[in-house]
This record gives C-alpha cells, sequence and structure tokens, in this order.
C-alpha cells in the first residue's frame, strides 16, 4: 500500500504540472486585467472630481464617463471568469492528488471541471478583448476631437 502510494503521488505530479502552467498564466492575464480596471476608475474619477481640469465638455464627460462605464463592466466581467477559471483550474489539481492518493475514480469530474474552467477562460479573454476595442475606439474619439481641436485653435489665429 505504502509502495503504491509512493509510486502514485509522482504521477500525480506530473498530471497536475500542465494545469500549474495555465494557472501561472491565468494568473498573469488576471494582473494585466486588474491594472486596466484600476486605470478605468482612476480616469473615471479624474473625470467626476474635475472635469474642468481636463479641458472637455460636459456633453463629452458623460459620453466619456458612459464609455468607461461599459469598459468597466467588460473588465469586470474578464476578471471574474478568468478568476473563476482559476478556482476550477485549482480543484482540478486536488482532484488529481485525491484521485492518485485515495485511488478514487475522479477522472469524469477532473474532466468536467477542466472544461469548464477552459471555457471560462475562453469567455474572460472575449469579455477582454472587448474592453480593448471599446479601449481603442474611444481613444480614436479623443484623437479625432483633439485634431478638431488643433484645427479650431489654427482657424482662429
Amino acid at each position: 500500500m505504502i509502495g503504491e502510494i509512493q509510486s502514485d503521488v509522482p504521477h500525480a505530479i506530473q498530471l497536475a504540472l500542465a494545469p500549474i502552467f495555465l494557472l501561472t498564466g491565468v494568473a498573469g492575464m488576471l494582473n494585466v486585467m486588474a491594472a486596466r480596471l484600476g486605470r478605468i476608475i482612476d480616469r473615471g474619477r479624474r473625470l467626476v472630481e474635475a472635469p474642468a481640469s481636463i479641458g472637455l465638455s460636459p456633453n463629452e464627460v458623460t459620453f466619456e464617463l458612459r464609455s468607461l462605464e461599459r469598459r468597466r463592466r467588460f473588465a469586470n466581467a474578464a476578471i471574474t471568469a478568468c478568476t473563476v477559471a482559476a478556482l476550477l483550474v485549482c480543484i482540478v489539481i486536488a482532484l488529481l492528488f485525491l484521485e492518485a492518493l485515495w485511488d478514487l475514480p475522479l477522472k469524469w469530474l477532473v474532466g468536467i471541471l477542466f472544461a469548464g474552467s477552459t471555457i471560462g477562460l475562453v469567455f474572460g479573454l472575449g469579455m477582454f478583448l472587448r474592453e480593448i476595442h471599446l479601449a481603442t475606439r474611444s481613444a480614436h474619439f479623443e484623437l479625432r476631437g483633439a485634431e478638431g481641436a488643433r484645427s479650431r485653435s489654427s482657424e482662429s489665429s
């Protein structure tokens, strides 16, 4: 019995390595997503606390706040989905060890949870991509507004 457990533990560790690498990648993505969410929140606070110092009209401030709110919702959904994916991967790793140590038939549960974590990761990355597209579009509007302001100031000179 002890000999079986000793030979099963290294095998369980080998099986758990792939999910651990996935967990590392998800953690890196969560770090990037959290940083983007922080920037969205900081920009929104600046717009609310001192809109005049930014040099935007009230309509432009309202438009940008709406855009930031949409981006915040997508970033939040991305973070939530990727966190759920990471939690499912952690459960998969624990189940791989339980299966090896106690010789439990958990392959079906491991497969379902791993598939669930992959679906969560796909959904999270999709939401993250949507947030990036919204950010790019709003930055494009800001550039267009800045070019318009430059041409108006050159016409008035």
